[in-house]
């Protein structure tokens, strides 16, 4: 009886054991996976924009001037050639060229229909009184009865209109976990239900399959 008890102590100290390294390594992996992840996707964001600097004279590149590599000098440099960009495209005479610049495109076969899409995209996205991608919404989809998260990117699809006439409006469906992939989906404006949720926070949620959620209230 004695050994009896002395064994189930044991087995009891070493299941208490047992749970406390589960419960460490969870706490561990909660710290280093999150830090992990983002460090490594600075580094390689890091390491794309300072491929910019070959666009410097190999007599004018940092690493040349200060005998180095230093990193981040690549965002930098394409921060303030965008800055000068924006200065000099802003007044009458960069609006031309713009303009001229876009013409030009708009005449090469294929690479008119990218940069076009492209354009409209980027126009879309940047400018503060478009409505793409600035709200979050419930669809019925892949099937009636299941629910979907969707970005509006055209609240007045016309040809759908004319085809259906109802009110459509234009959502993109994002994959999980890559919300860059996706469906683009044309709905009846009365059966979307907007969502209290950021932008932000409905990527979030995507990404991390579910599992992160907007602040719910008490």
């Amino acid at each position: 009886m004695r050994y009896s008890r002395i064994y189930d102590t044991k087995c009891l100290g070493f299941m208490d054991l047992e749970s406390r390294m589960k419960r460490y390594l969870m706490a561990g992996l909660l710290v280093w996976l999150p830090l992990g992840v983002t460090l490594f996707v600075v580094k390689a964001l890091v390491s794309f924009m300072d491929r910019s600097l070959a666009l410097l004279p190999e007599a004018y590149q940092p690493d040349t001037l200060i005998g180095f590599h230093v990193p981040g000098l690549g965002a930098i440099f394409l921060l303030i050639l965008v800055l000068i960009t924006g200065f000099f495209t802003a007044n009458f005479f960069g609006k031309r060229v713009v303009k001229r610049w876009e013409q030009l495109m708009e005449r090469i076969p294929l690479v008119r229909s990218i940069y076009s899409a492209v354009s409209q995209v980027v126009k879309s996205m940047v400018l503060t009184d478009g409505n793409s991608f600035r709200r979050v919404l419930l669809i019925e989809y892949p099937r009636k009865g299941v629910w979907s998260i969707a970005f509006q990117t055209n609240d007045n699809f016309h040809l759908a209109r004319e085809a259906v006439d109802e009110p459509m409006v234009l959502v993109f469906v994002p994959t999980t976990p890559n919300p860059t992939s996706g469906f683009i989906v044309a709905v009846p404006a009365e059966q979307t239900i907007p969502l209290d949720m950021s932008v932000d926070d409905a990527l979030k949620s995507v990404i991390s399959l579910g599992l992160v959620l907007p602040n719910q209230p008490k």
